[in-house]
């Protein structure tokens, strides 16, 4: 079901982002592409296509939404990612949003909601 996904993960916490690229293999999914930062997503996306993508809001001092921008422009399913209190700009205002901590269980409805799965 998941082989051969490519899925950008846009996490600039790196403990987070090894979580999920743990719960990803549980899930029979691919190591993720991984950025940490809006300029590091963009790069990826310009240089190798990606399936989907989960997004972290905040990176850093900067928010996720010229990859969210990026990613929309090319039909590219992806999802937001939160520790909360954010405001999603009208524009994605119908994208999926994951609040952390995370659970497993939401990952897997929100991958598979990218797969028709």
């Amino acid at each position: 079901m998941a082989d051969g996904r490519r899925i950008l993960l846009v996490e600039d916490d790196v403990l987070i982002g090894m979580m999920l690229a743990d719960m990803f293999d549980a899930l029979g999914y691919p190591e993720p592409a991984q950025a940490a930062s809006v300029e590091d997503a963009l790069a990826i996306i310009a240089a190798d296509p990606v399936d989907a993508a989960l997004i972290d809001i905040n990176l850093g001092e900067a928010k996720g939404w010229p990859v969210a921008d990026a990613l929309a422009a090319r039909d590219i399913p992806f999802a937001f990612t939160s520790g909360g209190g954010d405001v999603i700009p009208p524009a994605h205002a119908h994208r999926t949003l994951v609040s952390k901590p995370f659970r497993l269980s939401e990952i897997e409805a929100v991958l598979g909601g990218f797969f028709g799965g």
